[in-house]
């Protein structure tokens, strides 16, 4: 299959310049290069069906293939959680979302956790196509480093023996669930 020129159904800079980085090839084109600046409301109860609504609206919107992700942070002491809810765990930001993970886990020694990715690829026709991908690890105790986004200062990967907060790019992304969910996409489209 060939595949030039994808949009890609995000907001958010941080994921835009890892799937760049990660799906070399394809011209990326953010939503925002083509004017969107609206919210797409992730009504689904899962990764896989959030990454679908966001990728087909966008697809049916500028009638061109759109790529979505959707991911979040899994703690298994938590039940899962915030799991699909990551972005939005304390309802004002990352600073706040990691302050109130930490209270959640003070008094829990089970630290581990993983980062789950589901992408979806649709095109105009209806057409689409998924990847996953997962990286374990374990949440830290206090935030270190300042590299990455999100929960990345909090999250000790057991690929890279250290906190994505201290990966560089090209460290983070050679292990991450977007990463691992994309490569799962590009083996599927046989790119």
């Amino acid at each position: 299959m060939k595949l030039e020129k994808v949009v890609v159904a995000s907001g958010n800079e941080g994921k835009i310049a890892e799937i760049k980085a990660i799906f070399g090839g394809v011209q990326i084109i953010s939503m925002a290069e083509l004017g969107f600046t609206g919210d797409i409301e992730e009504t689904g109860s899962t990764f896989k069906e959030n990454a679908k609504i966001k990728a087909e609206t966008i697809a049916k919107l500028y009638n061109m293939p759109a790529l979505s992700d959707d991911s979040g942070l899994c703690v298994e002491a938590l039940g899962g959680a915030p799991g699909i809810y990551s972005a939005r765990f304390s309802g004002e930001g990352p600073a706040a979302n990691r302050k109130l993970l930490l209270n959640r886990m003070a008094h829990t020694t089970d630290r581990r956790a993983y980062f789950e990715s589901a992408v979806c690829l649709c095109f105009p026709d209806g057409k689409t196509y998924f990847g996953e991908g997962r990286t374990h690890g374990k949440i830290l105790q206090e935030e270190i480093g300042e590299n990455g986004f999100g929960y990345d200062c909090l999250f000790y990967s057991n690929d890279l023996k250290k906190s994505f907060g201290v990966a560089d790019d090209d460290e983070k992304n050679s292990v991450s669930h977007r990463y691992r969910a994309l490569q799962d996409l590009i083996k599927k489209l046989k790119l």
